[in-house]
């Protein structure tokens, strides 16, 4: 191997292990538009969406669980404002809140509406990683 292929080869190793260690976001992200939740969702394996709104008080119950599952799993937890971008909350057929969407490699795995525990939405994420 020459000298160049081994830089190479070293550039990309330690390309992967930061890509390994920078890991998914530890608090959920708030989401500011459709391109924003579709770069998250290809930046992240698993990812929890959790469609909401400040006036529900169902969401309000949900937070703290939404914010534990951010830090303590391997998901990304995503929240987007369903008054705030209402077409967003329309392409993926929100009609109460709180709605949450598992996403696996950008692609629907699960949709519950609802509050959910957080023992199920471990679960559910587990399933996935």
């Amino acid at each position: 191997m020459s000298d160049a292929e081994d830089i190479d080869d070293i550039r990309e190793q330690k390309k992967e292990e930061l890509m390994a260690r920078a890991g998914t976001p530890d608090e959920p992200v708030h989401i500011d538009s459709g391109a924003h939740l579709e770069e998250v969702l290809e930046d992240n394996h698993v990812v929890l969406v959790d469609f909401y709104a400040d006036w529900c008080g169902p969401c309000k119950m949900l937070e703290p669980t939404v914010e534990e599952i951010a830090a303590e799993t391997d998901a990304a937890v995503a929240k987007v404002d369903i008054d705030a971008l209402q077409s967003l909350a329309q392409e993926y057929q929100v009609q109460g809140v709180p709605t949450l969407y598992l996403f696996v490699d950008g692609e629907t795995a699960d949709r519950m509406v609802g509050v959910q525990d957080k023992p199920t939405l471990v679960q559910k994420i587990e399933a996935h990683a």
